[in-house]
């Protein structure tokens, strides 16, 4: 099995990458994990504690089940994958059935950040973007998809996001095999990944 990791700062286009990768695979060869499934379960606190936790830190991400779960599908185990609400900020109380595939892509903009689950990742990909252009993007998504307002989104952007980015997530860019500016479609990176998929497992 071949583990991709795929970082960058939020709103820099990670699902894009993704995307463009799964397209040029078979369907049966790829899976996808996402950082976001594998925030810690915060059952235990109250709504108004959880909204003030910083998510963008390390320290939210339950590193340990993802680096289980990984393992498991190594071994050909099928996974739980976790459910997350962003709207409650806790996992739901459903799972995905994840199966063991040829390639598994772990996106988030954590996931290099962990040097166990580094480790782990035979191709490690770190999608740059704009940062202007990302915070734009953040803020459509938020507003969109996840129920936020406009001052709740820049407040986190300010508090949050951007120092965190500063501090764990721009740095993994010496990590990465492969960088990927993201401002427009990048067919020579994605081909370049495409090749290296194909020779690994072939």
């Amino acid at each position: 099995m071949l583990i991709i990791g795929i970082a960058g700062g939020t709103g820099c286009g990670k699902t894009t990458v993704v995307n463009q990768i799964i397209n040029e695979l078979p369907k049966d060869e790829v899976g996808v994990i996402s950082q976001d499934s594998y925030y810690k379960d915060t059952s235990h606190l109250t709504y108004e504690e959880r909204v003030k936790i910083n998510f963008d830190h390390p320290k939210a991400i339950d590193f340990d089940l993802l680096k289980k779960h990984l393992l498991e599908l190594k071994e050909g185990k099928t996974i739980q994958q976790p459910v997350y609400s962003f709207a409650a900020h806790n996992r739901t109380k459903d799972t995905i059935n994840t199966h063991p595939r040829k390639v598994i892509i772990v996106e988030g903009i954590l996931i290099l950040s962990n040097p166990e689950i580094r480790e782990m990742a035979d191709i490690k990909i770190f999608v740059h973007a704009d940062s202007d252009e990302r915070l734009i993007r953040r803020i459509k998504r938020d507003i969109s998809e996840r129920g936020r307002d406009i001052e709740e989104v820049l407040d986190r952007y300010k508090k949050t996001l951007k120092p965190m980015h500063e501090q764990f997530i721009e740095p993994m860019k010496e990590y990465a095999d492969i960088i990927i500016p993201n401002n427009k479609y990048n067919t020579v990176a994605v081909d370049i990944v495409r090749t290296i998929i194909n020779e690994r497992i072939s």
